[in-house]
């Protein structure tokens, strides 16, 4: 049995949720998502809670019941309150700067990274050295934070590089005389 997906999700106040058989859309303060799930799920909205229920007792079926209550919370959270990863840059001469729609990354090459804004997501600098990437989408937001970070990871000797704000690097001594 699913732990996760016996939990029900609860629809704050001021996001419209609609299920159309496998289709849930949710419209919210911040936007619109939808989400189509396989046939292995159903989905029930009752007193202002999305209850998420597998379809037969098939191995697929229990395994996409968390999967789809995580997107559909997802989609909740994401129209009603957003997503944010913050960035921090580590490392001299390394910054960041937002201009017009791309990101200008100085990262220690010969040249500046530049970095195009997608669609559906913003960014901001308010230091030269740390950036925050928001968003709706919860997956477009992860994959645009881990798409910065692969320019330049954190490298164990120095720390130097673009780390998450709460990640821990762990640190190796270097060689000795």
């Amino acid at each position: 049995m699913s732990r996760v997906g016996k939990n029900p999700v609860e629809v704050p106040s001021g996001v419209e949720l609609k299920i159309d058989g496998n289709v849930v859309s949710a419209k919210g303060k911040l936007g619109e998502l939808s989400f189509a799930a396989t046939d292995d799920v159903t989905f029930t909205l009752e007193d202002g809670k999305v209850i998420v229920t597998p379809a037969n007792d098939s191995k697929r079926a229990r395994s996409m019941w968390g999967t789809a209550r995580s997107r559909v919370q997802n989609l909740v959270t994401g129209v009603s309150e957003g997503y944010t990863k913050n960035l921090e840059i580590n490392g001299v001469g390394y910054r960041a700067a937002v201009q017009g729609s791309t990101l200008n990354l100085q990262l220690g090459y010969s040249h500046d990274v530049l970095f195009p804004i997608p669609e559906g997501i913003t960014i901001k600098c308010e230091k030269p050295t740390a950036v925050a990437v928001s968003g709706i989408d919860k997956q477009k937001v992860g994959q645009v934070a881990a798409v910065i970070r692969g320019y330049r990871p954190p490298e164990p000797y120095k720390g130097k590089g673009v780390k998450y704000s709460d990640e821990v690097i762990l640190r190796k001594e270097g060689k000795k005389k």
